[in-house]
């Protein structure tokens, strides 16, 4: 039985020994890492930041009313082009009702002193026309009396602004219907009919009517991080891509970078502005979500290489560049202006090198 034991515990032993073996040939056996190679080019590099922000008319006026009351009819709606003038909204006017007590008091007491100044004219001219006064006596009653029907006209015309908010003396002229200050489009209208509106005064900025904007004069409005801000200045050329309108780019002139930085999102963000230069006939919704690309610099026709090519060494950059197959050395090489992608090449490399393309697969790289 011993005998047994021993001789299947040497099978058991040979067979490793035979698996090892053969594991380890195969091993060799394997083909050695072919590292890829590509050349250096010509291209054109160009150095871009972008900038996320919107696009907004110029000129955005709110439209408020000058008296309170009861939105009655509204004429437009939000998307129509009106002309400056143009009504948009008619208001009924719910008077305040201590002015119309004062006002309606006003008018019973210049109406009881029209009366008495009347009667003293009438018996003034009679007076006169006897000889009994002289003409000054006479023409100092006549002045009382028509200061008194002036009050009167007064009264009765401050009775009907608080009511109505016209008077018959002011013709067409009035506050309860709300007219467009601009030319533009309707961008939007909050209110309804039987919406209460307040007045805008001193005290109070009022009911906003409607939105009107000149959608024909557009601006970009963005915000350039603190670590670009300094690379860009008025003047210089944006390129906008708009999310909402694709396969197509608008051209803007940046106009305004803003002196003081906000902290946001745990970085510092200047706002920028930039004029949209819109195609005839060109239309674009105000408040489109877009990027722009500021070209900060360029260089035409450059030899450059990939900069996923590029190693460091210290605050050295080289590359690996084949001297045989399969073989390379290092070779270090002073580059220039970056897109991130590609990266200029200003000396240590000419067009007909080959240089190692790296692997990442974590195979470490020709020393």
């Amino acid at each position: 039985m011993k005998k047994v034991i021993k001789i299947t515990a040497l099978i058991l032993i040979l067979a490793v020994f035979v698996i090892t073996i053969v594991y380890l040939y195969r091993k060799s056996q394997e083909k050695p890492v072919v590292y890829q190679t590509e050349k250096p080019f010509m291209t054109n590099i160009i150095k871009k930041t972008v900038a996320t922000g919107s696009v907004i008319p110029r000129k955005e006026i709110e439209i408020k009313p000058q008296v309170s009351g009861i939105v009655e009819e509204l004429f437009v709606e939000a998307g129509k082009k009106v002309r400056q003038g143009d009504v948009i909204a008619r208001v009924r006017i719910i008077p305040d009702l201590i002015n119309l007590n004062n006002a309606e008091g006003r008018l019973e007491k210049a109406k009881i002193a029209f009366d008495d100044a009347k009667l003293n004219a009438d018996r003034q001219d009679k007076l006169y026309s006897q000889g009994v006064i002289s003409a000054v006596e006479n023409q100092q009653t006549q002045v009382l009396y028509k200061n008194a029907r002036q009050e009167v006209d007064a009264a009765e015309a401050n009775l009907e602004l608080i009511r109505e908010g016209v008077n018959k003396k002011s013709g067409k002229t009035t506050n309860t219907l709300i007219r467009s200050t601009i030319e533009g489009m309707l961008l939007d209208i909050p209110i309804k009919v039987g919406n209460s509106v307040i007045e805008t005064n001193n005290f109070n900025a009022g009911t906003t009517i409607a939105t009107v904007a000149d959608v024909g004069d557009m601006i970009f409005q963005g915000k350039v991080d603190e670590t670009e801000v300094g690379k860009i200045k008025p003047g210089m050329d944006l390129q906008l891509t708009i999310g909402a309108i694709e396969n197509d780019t608008f051209h803007a002139t940046l106009k305004y970078i803003s002196p003081k930085g906000l902290l946001e999102n745990g970085a510092v963000q200047f706002e920028i502005k930039a004029d949209v230069k819109l195609k005839e006939g060109q239309f674009i919704r105000a408040g489109y979500s877009a990027n722009a690309d500021i070209v900060l610099d360029h260089k035409n026709g450059v030899l450059a290489v990939k900069e996923a090519a590029l190693l460091f060494q210290g605050d050295s950059a080289y590359v690996e560049v084949e001297t045989a197959s399969q073989k390379f050395e290092k070779r270090f090489i002073k580059t220039g202006l970056s897109d991130g992608i590609n990266i200029q090449v200003l000396s240590g490399l000419t067009i007909n090198d080959k240089i190692k393309v790296q692997q990442m697969n974590g195979n470490s790289p020709a020393k």
